[in-house]
């Protein structure tokens, strides 16, 4: 599975909202230009990351966005979740139906359980990474880093 720029900006902007509006609402605006990503693009990620319950919104002159629930109540598996609108990294691998009715070897594919195993592999992981692991983290660090450097498992 590749996840799409949904996921990805959609983390970026509930990352920016734990940073910069631990106190009050943060305008969109202010979120596009730190992040570089459009104004446009960051209200259709905000609608549904509000109806999932992750972010909330105040309108008015000092109105924004906010994190909906604490920082360490957010895993990037909700985040993901919400915005690629699945939990599977194929169309045949979810282990709700017995049968997936995607491809030619319907019902008599072997390899179907791989792709199963691997999507819950994966939201494991990911329901195991909060927003405030990564606050944390960028906190312990005065660089922002790419490469991996804390991949380590915390318990």
């Amino acid at each position: 599975m590749r996840l799409t720029t949904k996921s990805r900006y959609g983390t970026r902007l509930i990352l920016d909202l734990g940073v910069y509006g631990a106190q009050s609402p943060v305008p969109l605006g202010d979120v596009s230009k730190r992040q570089n990503i459009s104004l446009k693009y960051l209200e259709q990620l905000t609608v549904k990351l509000k109806k999932a319950g992750l972010i909330k919104s105040l309108r008015g002159a000092s109105g924004g966005h906010m994190l909906a629930k604490p920082a360490d109540q957010i895993s990037i598996g909700d985040i993901v979740r919400t915005l690629e609108g699945k939990a599977q990294i194929t169309d045949c691998a979810d282990d709700q139906k017995n049968i997936c009715g995607v491809c030619n070897k319907a019902g008599d594919c072997l390899s179907r359980w791989v792709w199963v195993e691997a999507s819950n592999a994966m939201f494991d992981r990911l329901d195991n990474i909060t927003v405030q692991r990564l606050l944390d983290m960028a906190n312990a660090s005065p660089e922002p880093n790419c490469k991996g450097k804390h991949n380590k498992e915390e318990s």
